[in-house]
């Protein structure tokens, strides 16, 4: 199984970003490789397909767990062109203080035809990519 976990500070309240985050049907507000997402359902159990900008095949989520007390939510890949299996993430909103927080996003999944680094790096640049957005959206370093 491998593991990564990245995370960055926001500058804007634990509570505005975790409302960006927790909103399983946009991604596309921050995560700019992404240009369309629709949903099925609602809360844990929801079905989510992504459409990526380079029109290739859609990504499908399924939101596995959400605790907006603790402003943690956790989702897997049900189908993917990406060389994963078994994945499983957890994005985590934590407050540093009134006007900053820490998002941490982290996974664990099986690579799928390609080594173990190169799956690590192609999530580790989904994540950058999301952060990257999140900055240009709120201010972050």
């Amino acid at each position: 199984m491998s593991e990564v976990a990245m995370k960055t500070t926001i500058y804007a309240s634990a509570d505005e970003v975790w409302k960006t985050v927790s909103d399983f049907n946009g991604l596309p507000k921050f995560v700019a490789a992404i240009v369309k997402s629709t949903m099925e359902g609602s809360g844990v159990g929801a079905i989510r397909t992504l459409s990526l900008k380079d029109g290739g095949p859609p990504v499908i989520e399924k939101l596995e767990h959400m605790d907006p007390q603790a402003r943690i939510l956790k989702y897997s890949i049900v189908e993917s062109p990406l060389p994963l299996e078994k994945y499983l993430a957890t994005v985590e909103v934590r407050e540093l203080d009134p006007k900053r927080c820490e998002v941490k996003w982290s996974s664990t999944f099986e690579p799928k035809g390609v080594p173990e680094a190169a799956a690590q790096k192609i999530v580790q640049g989904v994540y950058t990519a999301g952060f990257e957005g999140l900055k240009k959206l709120y201010g972050g370093e």
